[in-house]
């Protein structure tokens, strides 16, 4: 009998042992190839750098930054040695002894219902990690130690341990050591110290366990960190005192990525993002680890922020408060309560607040610190204007709002604006795009409107088409070439296309001045004029003119209203436009990406192409070389300067006075389109050129005398005083071939008897006045009344709404005073 035992207990280990070696057959059918792992480069994170060299950005699926194990500081290596593997160094992949330890342990922990411990060497985590996956099963149990044990093998020590720390996740998104050390500590890898360090080596358990920013879960964070320096020391990688030491540091995580330069900069960052992923591909940007240099400048970022934000400020406030926050309750946990309202937009300053009294003109408040305040005297008339046609907009107690500090225990109301805006300041000279801020809110960036909002530019086009006009050669012998002091009708017209309709053109004033100068006319923003500027050049012309620099795509339409801004174009091309007046008519498009190198530091993308054969001598004191100019010349430079100083009558005399208290050289032109629904206004300096747009999303009308003069002026001019802030306030360059001539700046003729004031013209050569005011000059548009004149198959005719005006034989009169201000016309 004890035979027969004998053979069954035989039998059944046969049987068991048949069955363990086949499931570890199976468990080992189609194991990945390690040797893999010898040339294993792991997704890193993509950089985006400023130019200025400041980070500003991160792209990433895993953030990741690879380093060799030589530059990984000893203390970093011998934490997680100490905590995850303390045999690392003389094992074979799986550690026997650990085994049978967790082993034993886990009886005592199963008894007393505690979570059970791994016995995963080092090694064994590189292969779950990166080869067989992270699931509980047996299977892969076993394919993980029979996999650890050939790796092994097959690397040595050193790169076990380096593609270990540069693989493992340590929470806050953060995957490896280096990129842990950035987002937890801002830090290098060289900078951590032997607390910090220790405390990377407890994440590998679970990093959501001990999150230091979590008060709950801190004190486990700290518990944990102490048995690992229990265990370093013990294992003789420091001494009882760097321990103590040690326990005794902080755990103080920083919320890397979050200054003004990061926020400030999220429309420009996604901007680059979109397109890099059409040029390179999403996998590239997100896992190929590439060096991007952008063409940002983070001053000048943070500046055009803050300049936006306050413009559009400003507009809300002129107009109705819409209400607070949320509703609370005054009487319940008022700290509670501003928590959980929404909280403010960043980079403002803005802080949750709580109404707690509300009487008259006295308006207390509690703040989400528990400090206690008051509104300033002028906030709760505004509110209560409001709440007389919506109870609903009314400051009571319970009220939650927004405030900033004013002075003292002052505060001033804040609402978050309906109105949105867009500022793009460039290299006119390369289309290096400086700043870029593409709307109110950077927590929105996906809706760019410097690029992506299509609208129509209003007068702010005029420039483009007086540089036609005064390209395009004369239509008739008798008719001179345009120049800016070209006088021009500025009476009324009617514009038949021969479809029944009929464009009447208005001034902004309402009334119209008789003959002009052109330059008169771009400073005032007259349309009357425009539109006979465009009635000459005929729409196929201006619309020729607005494709070559760029403003207007095959999508637009030839019609006669293009001359006043009718087509729809974004603000980054309107920008990229005047950079080309300044430049001297030269070709440019915008820029955001210089170089991109990808994770061995070889370029794979350079945006200047130009040979250099001097660029990579020898240097033995020779001056810089000199590039080739390849960019394209779209306008005259004499065409592209007269435009140039024309606008800069814009700012001394017309539209934008409001510039001239930054005293320094600038030009530009206001636009606004009907119904004051687009507010726009493009300028310059020698060496900048800036575009701000103020809308809304949906356009309608922001309200009577909403003008670029009056909203968008404001804004470039806070963001160009500080922008240019200690740099010379250098002239407009002046190209060879102009002629300077001081002419009557009201007729446009050489000075004579009868002149009152005069200005310095520029010309093109042989185009320069030869006769006096006295004498009677040329008018451009002034024939006889109700004569109509045809131009390529359009009808038009000086009319007004009663019938004829009589034609003119002279200059107008001075200007009429209008009751608007100069800088809120169009």
């Amino acid at each position: 009998m004890l035979r027969n035992i004998l053979i069954g207990i035989g039998a059944l280990a046969g049987v068991v042992t048949l069955g363990l070696a086949g499931f570890t057959f199976m468990s080992l059918q189609g194991l990945p190839d390690y040797e893999a792992l010898r040339e294993y480069e792991p997704p890193i994170t993509s950089r985006v750098h400023a130019g200025d060299g400041a980070l500003v950005a991160e792209f990433a699926r895993e953030h990741r930054i690879f380093v060799p194990i030589e530059a990984i500081p000893d203390r970093v290596q011998s934490a997680f040695i100490a905590a995850e593997d303390q045999n690392f160094r003389s094992h074979r992949g799986v550690d026997p002894r650990g085994v049978l330890r967790a082993t034993i342990s886990n009886v005592s922990n199963v008894l007393r219902g505690r979570r059970l411990e791994g016995a995963s060497t080092i090694t064994q985590q590189v292969s779950g990690n990166m080869l067989t996956g992270r699931d509980r099963s047996l299977s892969r149990k076993v394919r993980e130690a029979v996999l650890a044990m050939r790796i092994e093998q097959a690397l040595d020590k050193e790169r076990i341990l380096e593609l270990y720390l540069n693989q493992i996740y340590l929470g806050n998104r953060a995957y490896g050591v280096a990129a842990a050390a950035l987002n937890y500590f801002d830090k290098s890898l060289n900078d951590l110290t032997l607390g910090e360090a220790a405390f990377l080596a407890v994440l590998p358990k679970g990093p959501a366990n001990y999150d230091p920013r979590d008060p709950a879960k801190l004190e486990r964070a700290l518990g944990r960190r102490a048995y690992v320096l229990n265990q370093m020391q013990e294992q003789g990688f420091i001494t009882a005192e760097e321990a103590q030491a040690a326990r005794e540091e902080p755990i103080q995580v920083v919320d890397r990525l979050s200054g003004d330069r990061y926020i400030a900069s999220a429309h420009f960052v996604e901007e680059v993002r979109r397109q890099l992923v059409e040029q390179l591909g999403e996998d590239a940007i997100l896992s190929g680890g590439l060096s991007i240099r952008s063409t940002i400048d983070t001053r000048m970022q943070v500046l055009a922020a803050n300049a936006l934000r306050r413009g559009l400020e400003q507009y809300d406030r002129r107009h109705s408060w819409r209400g607070p926050v949320a509703q609370g309750d005054a009487g319940g946990d008022i700290q509670a309560q501003l928590r959980a309202a929404a909280a403010p937009p960043s980079l403002t300053g803005w802080r949750r607040a709580m109404v707690t009294s509300a009487q008259g003109n006295t308006v207390q408040i509690t703040l989400d610190n528990g400090e206690t305040g008051r509104l300033d005297t002028d906030d709760p008339p505004w509110a209560a204007r409001a709440a007389r046609s919506n109870r609903d907009r009314a400051l009571r107690a319970g009220s939650i709002i927004y405030v900033e500090q004013a002075s003292g225990s002052r505060y001033r109301l804040h609402q978050l604006p309906e109105i949105q805006g867009a500022l793009v300041a460039m290299d006119p000279h390369t289309g290096r795009v400086l700043a870029m801020v593409g709307g109110y809110n950077f927590s929105e960036a996906g809706f760019n409107r410097a690029t992506q909002a299509r609208r129509q530019p209003g007068s702010s086009f005029k420039p483009i088409v007086y540089a036609a006009g005064l390209e395009t050669p004369p239509t008739t012998p008798d008719q001179p070439q345009l120049t800016p002091a070209t006088l021009i009708e500025d009476g009324p017209l009617a514009i038949s296309a021969g479809d029944g309709s009929v464009w009447s053109p208005e001034n902004y004033t309402r009334e119209f001045y008789g003959p002009t100068t052109l330059r008169r006319g771009l400073e005032q923003s007259r349309n009357a004029m425009t539109a006979r500027v465009a009635v000459e050049l005929g729409p196929e012309r201006v619309l020729d003119y607005g494709r070559r620099l760029g403003v207007y795509d095959d999508r637009t339409q030839p019609v006669f209203a293009l001359a006043l801004g009718a087509g729809e174009t974004t603000l980054m091309r309107m920008t990229t436009a005047y950079g080309m007046f300044v430049n001297g008519g030269r070709r440019i498009t915008p820029i955001l990406v210089d170089r991109v190198q990808d994770r061995h530091g070889e370029n794979i993308f350079t945006r200047d192409q130009r040979a250099c054969d001097g660029c990579r001598g020898e240097w033995r004191r020779q001056g810089a070389p000199r590039l080739p100019d390849a960019r394209e010349q779209v306008l005259n430079p004499i065409t592209a300067y007269q435009i140039v100083s024309m606008t800069e009558g814009v700012v001394q005399r017309g539209t934008a006075t409001a510039l001239n208290s930054l005293n320094r050289p600038l030009g530009g032109k206001t636009g606004t389109t009907n119904d004051y629904k687009d507010a726009w206004f493009i300028g310059y300096s020698p060496d900048l050129v800036v575009g701000v747009w103020v809308g809304f999303d949906e356009p309608r009308n922001m309200g009577e005398g909403e003008t670029g003069g009056r909203i968008s002026v404001p804004i470039f001019r806070d963001f160009m005083g500080e922008a240019l802030r200690g740099q010379p306030a250098t002239p407009f360059r002046i190209p060879s071939g102009v002629r300077l001539v001081r002419v009557d700046a009201r007729t446009g003729l050489l000075p004579g008897a009868e002149t009152t004031d005069t200005i310095i013209e520029a010309f093109r050569p042989g185009t320069e006045p030869t006769i006096q005011v006295a004498s009677s000059p040329f008018i451009f548009g002034g024939t006889a009344p109700i004569d109509p004149r045809v131009f390529g198959g359009y009808t038009i005719s000086r009319a007004d709404e009663t019938g004829s005006t009589p034609a003119s034989t002279g200059a107008a009169p001075p200007p009429q005073q209008s009751s608007t201000p100069l800088d809120q016309l169009y």
